[in-house]
C-alpha cells in the first residue's frame, strides 16, 4: 500500500483545511486507517482513526468536535476535515493504514505516507 498525503498548507486560528491520503496498491478498504501528527520536539501523536467500511471512528480529545475523518473506498482515499484549527494544531500530518482495530500507536501501524505540513498561526 502506497500512501500519499496533500491538502496542507498556512491557516489562520479558527480556519479550515482538509487534508487527503490517496491509496495505491491493493485492498484500501481492509485497513483501518489513521490520521497522526508530529512536531520537531514531539514524538508521533495519534489524531483519529476509521474503520474500514468508515461506520467506527475515534479522536483524540484535543481534537473531538472539531476534527472528522472519513474515507471513500471506491476512491481508495482518506480524508481529515479540520475545523476551528488552533496553533497547538501545527504539525506535519501523516495517514497510516494498519490492520489492528484499536491501534492508536505509531508502531500499531503497518504503512505511512510522506506527510503534508500544516501551519496555523494567529
Amino acid at each position: 500500500v502506497q500512501l500519499v498525503e496533500s491538502g496542507g498548507g498556512s491557516v489562520q486560528t479558527g480556519g479550515s483545511l482538509r487534508l487527503s491520503c490517496a491509496s495505491s496498491g491493493s485492498s484500501f478498504g481492509n485497513y483501518i486507517m489513521a490520521w497522526f501528527r508530529q512536531t520537531p520536539w514531539s514524538n508521533r501523536e495519534f489524531v483519529a482513526r476509521i474503520g474500514p467500511g468508515g461506520y467506527s471512528t475515534y479522536y483524540q480529545d484535543s481534537v473531538k468536535g472539531r476534527f472528522t475523518i472519513s474515507r471513500d473506498n471506491y476512491k481508495d482515499t482518506l480524508y481529515l476535515q479540520m475545523n476551528n484549527l488552533r496553533s497547538e494544531d501545527t504539525a506535519v500530518y501523516y495517514c497510516a493504514a494498519g490492520e489492528f482495530s484499536i491501534a492508536t500507536r505509531a508502531e500499531e501501524f503497518d504503512y505511512w505516507g510522506q506527510g503534508t505540513l500544516v501551519t496555523v498561526s494567529s
